[in-house]
């Protein structure tokens, strides 16, 4: 079944030139062979501000260069988020877009925070794929992938978004030219199949 998906390219390096934009590159590959219709958004490519409370992010407006990327969200079955590890975290030019996209009105009912309102983005699945410098499996198990956790609990199921898988494609800096074709063909695999 054919799916439409939107990549989340969330590297704040506008060069572009990162193992996290070969992986997005790779899952696209994969995804439109089997012909998924794919969009992508750069956030590195987008000007927009932080907020600064919490009046802004419930009455102010989303910049209008996240407005088309809301349109795209709205209309996508699956989003894949991009990004890497930076203080065990999503780097601040992720967070931000999400605190600007993520607003009350468009992912969630206002009521929602009080926990009996509607969740708007349901019927979406998504997948995050962060690369660090750390294996993999010292993030999951050793510091228990709390930004990981943190952006799957916090914000992906609080606006809907169900099921949430991950990769954790770890020691990006050390890698040799097999270990990084491996991951390549994952992840072109899972574009394939939209997961």
């Amino acid at each position: 079944m054919s799916r439409r998906i939107l990549i989340i390219q969330g590297h704040p390096d506008p060069v572009g030139a990162h193992f996290g934009h070969a992986l997005a590159d790779a899952y696209r590959r994969g995804a439109e062979a089997a012909g998924h219709t794919v969009e992508e958004v750069r956030l590195a490519d987008l000007d927009y501000p932080m907020l600064a409370s919490e009046k802004e992010w419930t009455d102010g407006a989303v910049p209008e260069s996240l407005r088309p990327v809301q349109d795209r969200i709205r209309a996508a079955d699956h989003l894949v988020f991009f990004f890497p590890l930076w203080l065990g975290t999503l780097p601040s030019r992720v967070k931000a877009f999400l605190e600007q996209v993520m607003r009350p009105g468009f992912a969630f009912a206002a009521d929602a925070r009080d926990g009996i309102g509607e969740r708007l983005l349901q019927g979406r699945s998504a997948r995050v794929v962060i690369t660090m410098g750390m294996p993999g499996p010292v993030y999951r198990w050793f510091f228990g992938a709390h930004g990981y956790r943190n952006l799957k609990r916090n914000i992906l199921h609080f606006c809907g978004i169900r099921p949430v898988r991950r990769c954790f494609v770890g020691g990006v800096a050390g890698k040799n030219d097999r270990g990084r074709t491996r991951w390549l063909k994952r992840i072109e695999s899972l574009g394939r199949k939209g997961r």
